[in-house]
């Protein structure tokens, strides 16, 4: 296809398409002529990619193009490029001391590498918690981690069945792209539960 049936099909105008391509974020076309070229599907994917997180994530684009690239050119394991693929994803944490995350993750038992962006990410949000006279304790970090876990598990049962670069498209990109619907499913989870209570309250 050329550039302009790439533009319509995927709603991304021309001169966004061109500079996607002069930052390497987009591959370019094959070329046909000294001024065209033609467009595949691969193309029209990747072009949906880049939209859902700079549209939908909201994300910089140059935390786009460090996930693209981490897609492009990915570390030798899932585990490790899911890793770098946090850090491009907000909350953007820089905590050096991170003591309290790491007492909670110890005592949770969880397997995890001092590095790992969402260590910092953890230390921030408990600073938050506490600075805004909530309580974290043992107790509480139990009541998210136990169903946290079952989710992890069950999201991560589709790479048995992916090659190693499916693999690692589908550990960043479903990270970066299934944790606000987790979020989103929370807060109605809080309505149903609340909504419920009312209705049991006049029976």
């Amino acid at each position: 296809m050329r550039i302009s049936e790439l533009s319509e099909r995927s709603g991304i105008p021309v001169a966004s398409i061109k500079f996607y391509i002069r930052e390497g974020m987009l591959p370019r076309g094959a070329a046909t002529s000294a001024t065209r070229a033609e467009y595949g599907d691969e193309h029209l994917a990747r072009l949906r990619v880049i939209q859902a997180l700079s549209d939908v994530r909201a994300l910089p684009l140059a935390r786009v193009k460090e996930i693209l690239t981490l897609i492009d050119e990915p570390d030798q394991t899932p585990y490790a490029t899911l890793g770098k693929a946090v850090s491009a994803l907000p909350p953007y944490a820089e905590e050096t001391d991170t003591d309290r995350a790491r007492e909670t993750i110890e005592r949770l038992g969880l397997t995890y590498d001092e590095r790992f962006a969402a260590v910092a990410q953890l230390e921030a949000a408990i600073r938050g918690i506490e600075a805004a006279g909530l309580a974290w304790d043992a107790e509480t970090a139990a009541r998210y981690a136990g169903p946290l876990l079952q989710i992890a598990a069950a999201e991560l049962i589709p790479l048995a069945h992916l090659s190693e670069s499916e693999q690692v498209s589908y550990a960043v990109l479903g990270t970066a792209m299934y944790e606000p619907a987790i979020l989103a499913l929370r807060r109605l989870a809080h309505q149903h539960v609340l909504a419920t209570r009312e209705t049991d309250d006049d029976m």
